[in-house]
């Protein structure tokens, strides 16, 4: 299966937002109320200015599926977070879902030039950890993050590169 990361475009904005309020992406989030388009919006135009930012789609067999983003580039540790196209992709999601984690590793480190991969996931979403741990990535610490007026444990975990497992 032929996969691709390439930059965002205005022309992926309504997608990305749709991907985004999916219920199940949502539930994994730690904003979880529906964007709207004036708030994506707005997001949008903040990354666009920002060159510590970056968003890209992610295209599974030549199909717009998911979305990748990387803030704090330029920094000693980029914060990276991905959702996929939860309907659109059906079945293949679980492939996707792994196939996405590397083709975003691999960009951090080759096209970015990233030291530091952290990414910060709720306690509670055991397969992306999962997928976290078997790729090389190390628990570094939990903290407590309210999230809907709600404590929820967040695990913090990083991936350096020479930890990299390729």
């Amino acid at each position: 299966m032929t996969s691709v990361l390439r930059p965002a475009t205005e022309r992926d904005l309504d997608a990305i937002r749709r991907w985004r309020n999916h219920p199940k992406v949502r539930r994994a989030s730690f904003t979880t109320h529906e964007i709207s388009a004036a708030e994506h919006r707005r997001w949008w135009d903040g990354v666009r200015q920002d060159p510590s930012r970056r968003v890209l789609v992610y295209e599974r067999a030549g199909v717009a599926a998911g979305v990748v983003t990387f803030s704090g580039l330029g920094g000693e540790i980029v914060e990276w977070s991905k959702y996929l196209d939860v309907d659109g992709l059906g079945a293949e999601r679980s492939a996707a879902w792994v196939d996405l984690e590397h083709e975003a590793i691999d960009y951090a480190f080759d096209v970015l030039d990233v030291q530091c991969l952290g990414a910060a996931t709720l306690a509670s979403n055991t397969p992306v950890l999962r997928l976290h741990e078997q790729v090389g990535f190390t628990e570094v610490r939990r903290y407590v993050r309210e999230i809907d007026g709600e404590p929820r444990e967040v695990v913090w975990n990083e991936l350096t590169r020479a930890d990299l497992r390729r």
